[in-house]
């Protein structure tokens, strides 16, 4: 089903974000710094509520169904997210990257995202456009993704990828930081600083990402517009969300649970679509599978929200109980790097 909203809307829509966006990037570059527990609290509030303004809009200006594909999509998004969040908090511990420059690099890195989420939206446009069987390929994707969120361990993560490989053995690197610098010049020669190799890290971690974020959302909406302000708004925060968890992060252990619920349940859908609507020739005589069931927006939102409650809620219990058998509160356990956010 096409989906149309007034074009003002979508294109003020955009040129709003923009504007946020940019904003929050000139505040980060004018004053650098370890965000306090109650100033992330706040920006993250702030992104949530604006994005649920966002959505009553498109309830009024679209219908139902539009905020729905909305909401939808916003919680898969930003489901990914955190779990992109998890990765580059393991960049940052894996580079020593010092606290004070975090927030320019999970800037670059939510920079990074946004433009290879808005290439990869193009393409998946495209591609449904052209190709309805790609919703096989897409549903595929998505579920033997989900099975190897299951069977790793973030920790894998840590293991430098081969185009790092590769920069530390063909480029001249310093062992210490200069700012947010990428090259800096030691006794009249230049030298590339640890940044570039951490940029480097994060932006292939973006890429990875996108290519299960871009196909887990297109399975919920086909709608560019919605697909593209919903991942903005599930990575507007993010710098702020960071700060805000802090260690609390690492203690989300079923998270990883959830998320891989989530990216089979909307292959499954994804999967179900295809041959709902399949023109295959080696598939059922290239006809459409009637009994194959279309799942509706209401409820791919319903499970959304249910797996990711179980497993926060899990996570943060076992996380409790935990901390309790070593005779501790969880708070008291949990390291925030706002800890020495005074310092500059």
């Amino acid at each position: 089903m096409q989906l149309d909203l007034p074009i003002w809307f979508e294109i003020g829509s955009l040129v709003v974000l923009t504007l946020i966006l940019v904003g929050d990037l000139l505040l980060v570059l004018k004053r650098p710094h370890v965000p306090s527990l109650r100033e992330s609290t706040l920006w993250v509030v702030f992104y949530v509520a604006l994005a649920l303004v966002f959505a009553g809009l498109m309830f009024v200006l679209g219908d139902a169904e539009h905020g729905g594909q909305f909401l939808a999509g916003w919680l898969t998004e930003y489901s990914l997210s955190i779990d992109n969040l998890f990765v580059f908090v393991i960049i940052m511990a894996r580079f020593s990257v010092p606290r004070k420059y975090q927030q320019e690099v999970l800037m670059v890195g939510i920079i990074i995202a946004l433009v290879l989420r808005g290439i990869f939206i193009l393409l998946g446009a495209s591609l449904i456009e052209n190709f309805s069987w790609i919703f096989y390929i897409f549903g595929a994707w998505l579920v033997w993704t989900a099975i190897q969120q299951v069977r790793d361990s973030h920790e894998d993560e840590e293991s430098e990828t081969f185009v790092v490989r590769m920069l530390r053995k063909r480029v001249r690197l310093t062992d210490e930081y200069d700012g947010v610098k990428l090259r800096t010049v030691i006794d009249g020669r230049k030298f590339f600083t640890p940044m570039l190799i951490v940029f480097v890290a994060i932006g292939t971690t973006d890429l990875l990402f996108a290519l299960d974020s871009i196909p887990a959302i297109f399975g919920i909406t086909q709608s560019p517009f919605i697909v593209f302000t919903a991942n903005v708004f599930a990575l507007m925060g993010l710098r702020q969300l960071y700060f805000l968890l802090g260690g609390l992060l690492e203690r989300l252990e079923y998270l990883k649970y959830g998320i891989a619920f989530i990216l089979a349940f909307i292959g499954v859908k994804l999967v179900l679509h295809a041959m709902h609507g399949n023109e295959l020739p080696f598939i059922n005589g290239g006809e459409h599978i009637e009994w194959a069931p279309e799942i509706s927006t209401w409820m791919s939102l319903i499970v959304i929200v249910a797996a990711m409650a179980v497993a926060t809620v899990a996570s943060l219990v076992k996380a409790r109980v935990d901390a309790n058998k070593r005779g501790n509160k969880l708070m008291d356990e949990v390291p925030h790097f706002t800890e020495d956010s005074h310092h500059r």
